[in-house]
């Protein structure tokens, strides 16, 4: 046990050494606005990872370089690299679909084979790792603890470990910036391949990178998996994803723009409830709305001093709106007028999306006692039963946000150990 130790420390020492010395040929080269994200890093300055490997990629529409142009072709248009098959997350490979149980495809343009790893592991699927000697995973996350592409690349890296093939992950910008950390702490580990959601202890919004997380995820787990982090070049963690000269690509169906993603660590939420947050619409997450719902009266609550709410409402507005759901992915009120309200970003440094959230759901339960519902997803999203139970009780918002201050005091500590950059 003692040797498998001093082994799995050595290793993390070769990976830090690899990644500084990645850092210093990146900045020797001339400065440039744009942020060259982890595909182009490892293309020309990282290609000894993959020259002469045969590789698999976890991808997905989101896996482009600066230009661009996808890693597929890329890779696979290199000689010195063998490209042998592909996985998706959940939204498949052109990440348009929101259903479970998304079938294996074809690549058209290369003839590659594409396994589905959403739904469930799936262990026919990794087969194609018997024969790789590395895994590439390139996935733009959001920044929040509710996204599963995480999850998905972590339950690869348990099957790369396990094969002993090595993880490289092709970094990429937290969109909403790597700073700020808000929210509850999920505080238990679990099983990747049941719990999407959730399941590493982190808050809401934790402000890791995708390649922060999984060596997060490796340690947390146990999986001992030989995992490399190429840096998305130029990025630092104050930046948001507007200012990286990079083109948004949408995540996912339901997240149209950065303004979505700010909000989305908190009003995620709120998919766990009988509220619309917008889906079927163009600005899905930036509103939450039903056709119960009064506004002025939520607006009211928010805003009185009485109820406490107010300082949830710094960095931010929340206006009425009238939106109408077309085709909605979550079922909800499709094709049915709803009075909403509507959430915009003002200060972004500021802005805390998972105080918003609590504020809007204790003003809503105020303002509509009969008609607010909380869903049987919501303990999921919510890390647990408490910030429901204290919804319900009847807990002011301040005592709710003032129990989250210990846990995400020793989250910083924690993820302090995984910044490489």
């Amino acid at each position: 046990m003692a040797g498998t130790t001093e082994q799995s420390s050595e290793n993390q020492e070769s990976m830090r050494a690899h990644f500084l010395l990645v850092l210093s040929l990146v900045a020797c080269r001339p400065s440039a606005a744009q942020v060259r994200p982890g595909i182009d890093v490892l293309l020309t300055d990282s290609a000894h990872l993959v020259a002469g490997k045969r590789v698999v990629l976890l991808t997905n529409h989101t896996g482009v370089d600066a230009a661009g142009h996808r890693d597929v072709d890329r890779l696979y248009g290199d000689t010195a690299i063998r490209l042998t098959a592909l996985f998706s997350p959940e939204h498949g490979f052109r990440g348009l679909e929101d259903r479970p149980g998304l079938p294996d495809a074809v690549d058209s343009a290369t003839g590659l084979p594409i396994y589905s790893l959403y739904g469930g592991s799936r262990p026919p699927n990794y087969a194609a790792l018997d024969s790789a000697d590395v895994a590439l995973v390139d996935l733009q996350d959001i920044g929040a603890r509710y996204y599963t592409y995480p999850a998905t690349a972590t339950q690869l890296m348990r099957q790369a470990a396990r094969r002993g093939v090595r993880v490289v992950v092709l970094d990429r910008p937290d969109p909403v910036g790597g700073e700020a950390v808000q929210g509850n702490v999920h505080a238990e580990v679990a099983d990747p391949d049941t719990a999407l959601v959730g399941f590493l202890p982190v808050p809401m919004r934790h402000g890791l990178t995708l390649g922060k997380l999984l060596r997060l995820a490796n340690d947390a787990l146990g999986l001992h998996a030989d995992l490399v982090v190429v840096p998305a070049a130029g990025w630092r963690r104050g930046t948001y994803f507007d200012a990286t000269g990079l083109p948004w690509i949408k995540p996912s169906p339901n997240m149209p723009d950065l303004e979505s993603a700010f909000h989305y660590p908190g009003t995620c939420l709120f998919e766990g409830t009988n509220l619309s947050v917008g889906r079927g619409t163009t600005f899905a997450f930036q509103v939450v709305g039903a056709p119960w719902l009064d506004p002025q009266a939520v607006i009211r609550y928010l805003r009185d001093e009485r109820w406490g709410m107010r300082d949830g409402l710094i960095g931010a507005t929340v206006d009425s709106i009238t939106f109408t759901p077309t085709a909605p992915t979550d079922g909800k009120y499709a094709g049915v007028p709803l009075k909403g309200l509507r959430l915009r970003v003002t200060d972004r440094t500021r802005y805390d999306p998972t105080r918003l959230a609590v504020a809007l759901l204790a003003a809503i339960r105020a303002a509509h006692p009969d008609s607010f519902r909380f869903g049987r997803r919501f303990d999921q999203l919510a890390a647990g039963p408490e910030l429901r139970a204290a919804l319900e009780a009847g807990q002011s918002v301040t005592a709710i946000w003032a129990r989250w201050a210990a846990p995400l005091a020793a989250f910083r500590a924690t993820r302090g150990k995984y910044l490489l950059y």
